[in-house]
């Protein structure tokens, strides 16, 4: 059975020290494998596998990061869990892209969480621009990281199941302390909704990533920007912003938990100073032409 191979699998990410995401990533490229061919995946052949790379490269034009993300758990489960050592994971790249994110500016950012309706999307949103947070990782904060006197997030389990401190702006703070009023939740703060009076203040489990996506779209929509902007935008622009205010990319880099200062230095590239000193420099260049 799928479901047998495909929860073996699971152990071994476990064992392994793969995080939460990791596993249910990684299990999700498996069993997506195996539905696409109509049967359990460790049935499949070598072949096919290579055959549903170039589907997902030259039919559906995948991402880099989707085909990446699926070849990492396509790999581990036939290596690690099936072991069968294919020579086919040495040749499967997928090719690199050269995007730069999409970034509000600050008056953008500002106008976008003006137009957000409900209390709890409002904080959650400004919370995720204002210390630069993961998506998952502004939905799932819990009363015990928040460090208010020492001005501090403390964010578990981020991604690479790296924990991380980020600085936390006071009004966020006295924004934080009033939406869990709202509920007094002894766990979250943005607790997953529910019928009856005392529903929030019980919940188990926080709010689903996809109700603040929908918050986002909707304020977005309400702005009347024309960007193609996403609530990871409100990171991209938080790590642009910290750049043009002074913050150095070291800094940065903690804050947001990047592994590498490459991937930081990305935000080089984006902010409005270093735009208007090309721009100058550009002009100089060329007066004499």
């Amino acid at each position: 059975m799928a479901t047998d191979v495909l929860a073996r699998m699971a152990q071994d990410l476990r064992l392994a020290g793969r995080g939460p995401r990791t596993q249910e990533a990684y299990t999700r490229a498996v069993r997506q494998l195996g539905e696409h061919y109509g049967r359990s995946p460790e049935q499949i052949t070598e072949d096919e596998v290579r055959e549903y790379f170039l589907y997902m490269t030259d039919v559906k034009n995948y991402a880099r990061n989707t085909v990446t993300i699926a070849l990492c758990g396509i790999k581990f489960f036939f290596q690690q869990t099936v072991g069968r050592q294919w020579t086919l994971f040495d040749l499967v790249r997928p090719p690199r892209e050269r995007r730069l994110p999409v970034v509000l500016s600050p008056n953008e950012v500002h106008l976008v969480l003006a137009m957000v309706d409900a209390l709890w999307s409002k904080v959650c949103l400004t919370t995720i621009y204002s210390c630069g947070l993961r998506l998952g990782e502004g939905t799932h904060l819990q009363v015990g990281d928040i460090h208010g006197d020492r001005g501090l997030v403390h964010v578990h389990n981020g991604k690479g199941a790296k924990d991380r401190y980020v600085p936390l702006p006071q009004q966020t703070l006295c924004m934080l302390r009033q939406q869990w009023l709202t509920h007094r939740n002894p766990v979250w703060i943005f607790p997953a909704p529910g019928r009856g009076h005392n529903q929030m203040t019980t919940a188990d489990r926080p709010i689903p990533k996809s109700s603040l996506q929908g918050a986002f779209r909707r304020a977005l929509a309400r702005s009347g920007i024309r960007k193609k902007a996403s609530v990871h935008t409100l990171r991209h622009s938080y790590a642009t912003h910290m750049l043009e205010a002074g913050a150095n990319l070291r800094q940065i880099q903690e804050i947001l938990g990047h592994r590498s200062p490459k991937t930081t230095a990305i935000y080089t590239h984006l902010t409005a100073h270093g735009q208007r000193h090309a721009y100058r420099t550009a002009n100089r260049l060329m007066s004499r032409l």
